[in-house]
């Protein structure tokens, strides 16, 4: 073949490329429904094959290691529930008596608000303003769109979860998948498969513990001050933290205005936000690179515009999955000639 026919089909396939990847980009859209449990039970598929392998080295049949794994996801299910539930009681529990206080001091930062906004006086306060005609229109209109995000939330679980046990029973196997649609060989698809998973499980493990510490700190924080609903705090720290980078900074402006309509004196919630703000420091700036290391090594560059490519697509679940996605998409970059140059830049 001359040199001329080569350029000329070099070409066509760019040309085919770049028409691909907007209607697979398209594909990601408008499936997500399907796509985002599937790829978020990928990941969590990954934490329990070395479970899977262990008890098969223990001379368990596949059947049993099943079973086992079921068991366990059941029950970390189950722990979930309750910490919620133990949640929705520690709210429900408290004082009619402490709402009111609330609501007085919540109105006394509103009507501070408006009067630096220049708010006339006679339309200052917090019931003139929940009684009025824009912000009661948009409360409704936001009403059907939550149940409806509430909904989606709970069919996109029950996907994930039979996503996951047909991962685990072997019934979808990823690293056949890659060697079949992208390597065509089987020694680099097992070592590419054998890197992502060693990548992806310990993001998620020092990302479970570093959230879960940071929701402890979260909720000590809250004891020590008499800041009220302390679980509720840490739960919702712990869950917001995976939202990479995006998430401590919303628990802490979150938590720390619900705490400037409890805490008196400035000198207490100044320390108290300086409670929040060491802990996120500790565990997401501090142990975070430590821990995770160069395992990853991309740049913060690539992690912000990920970020926002992913939530733009799916929304709050891509913002929580994009950095595991990215990684994966790096490890396949760098295993292949072609593509290496683009996992250098990412690096």
């Amino acid at each position: 073949m001359d040199p001329k026919q080569t350029r000329i089909l070099s070409d066509i396939r760019l040309m085919l490329v770049i028409m691909v990847i907007p209607l697979l980009l398209y594909l990601l859209k408008i499936l997500s429904f399907i796509f985002i449990p599937l790829v978020a039970a990928i990941f969590l598929a990954l934490l329990f094959m070395p479970l899977m392998r262990f008890l098969g080295e223990k001379g368990i049949p596949h059947k049993g290691a099943l079973v086992i794994s079921t068991l366990l996801i059941l029950l970390i299910i189950y722990a979930t529930i309750q910490l919620i539930s133990l949640s929705a009681q520690e709210i429900t529990g408290v004082d009619p008596v402490y709402w009111e206080n609330m609501q007085t001091n919540i109105d006394g930062i509103v009507q501070s608000v408006q009067a630096s906004l220049g708010v006339p006086e006679s339309e200052r306060g917090l019931d003139k303003m929940l009684k009025s005609g824009n912000l009661s229109s948009m409360l409704s209109s936001q009403a059907g769109g939550l149940i409806k995000m509430l909904n989606s939330s709970l069919s996109m679980t029950l996907m994930t979860l039979f996503f996951l046990i047909l991962l685990i029973a072997g019934s979808l196997n990823v690293e056949k998948l890659m060697h079949q649609a992208i390597f065509k060989k089987r020694i680099p698809s097992i070592k590419t498969y054998i890197q992502i998973e060693k990548s992806i499980v310990k993001f998620i493990i020092v990302k479970f513990w570093l959230s879960l510490f940071t929701g402890i700190g979260f909720t000590l924080s809250c004891f020590v001050f008499g800041v009220e609903f302390p679980i509720f705090w840490g739960l919702f720290t712990f869950g917001i933290n995976f939202v990479q980078m995006i998430g401590s900074f919303i628990s802490v402006i979150l938590v720390s205005l619900f705490a400037l309509a409890q805490l008196d004196t400035s000198g207490s919630l100044a320390l108290f936000v300086l409670c929040l703000i060491s802990t996120q420091v500790l565990f997401g700036g501090i142990l975070e690179p430590i821990f995770m290391g160069k395992t990853f090594s991309l740049n913060t560059i690539t992690v912000l515009v990920m970020l926002m490519f992913w939530g733009f697509l799916w929304g709050i679940p891509g913002l929580i999955l994009s950095i595991p996605v990215t990684v994966l998409i790096k490890i396949i970059l760098e295993r292949l000639p072609k593509t290496k140059k683009i996992a250098n830049i990412m690096s």
